[in-house]
């Protein structure tokens, strides 16, 4: 299992890394400053406890989940999925401006995620946990951009 921890940790921070190269001057860019932003977007360095807190406990979650060979190839799928949602919002949201794109990226990264957190077959049912966090910063993420499609 600590071999696939360690390559879902490198597949999780390559996403964030390749999202990363696409958001630019992201937060503190003009058009992002200049945005209507919803009361309760938290501040910038959240983001980043928030990303890696996330990767952290996501990789144990999907080693574990992907320890049985006669159902990895499902959960790999899914997690592909996961992956490409993940790293496309960036480039959607900050590169090209597109927040109406971006919102329905990360509605559909949730939708995903969601089923690690409430379909997927994991025993024993604590290891959902694990997941427990990514899909509530999805929401607030979701809300985030929602408000920004809403108000601007």
């Amino acid at each position: 299992m600590l071999k696939r921890t360690l390559l879902f940790l490198l597949l999780n921070f390559a996403a964030l890394a390749i999202g990363g190269l696409f958001t630019g001057p992201g937060v503190q860019g003009d058009w992002y400053t200049g945005l209507a932003k919803a009361p309760w977007t938290p501040p910038g360095w959240v983001f980043g406890a928030a990303w890696t807190t996330i990767m952290l406990a996501f990789a144990p979650y999907m080693a574990r989940l992907t320890g049985d060979p006669a159902t990895r190839a499902g959960h790999v799928r899914w997690y592909a999925a996961q992956w490409v949602l993940n790293v496309a919002w960036n480039p959607l949201f900050f590169a090209a401006q597109a927040v109406l794109p971006a919102l329905l990226t990360i509605l559909a990264l949730t939708v995903v995620v969601g089923r690690f957190l409430f379909a997927a077959p994991i025993r024993p049912w604590t290891w959902r946990l694990l997941v427990l966090p990514y899909f509530l910063w999805l929401c607030v993420a979701a809300s985030l951009n929602a408000y920004i499609w809403w108000a601007n």
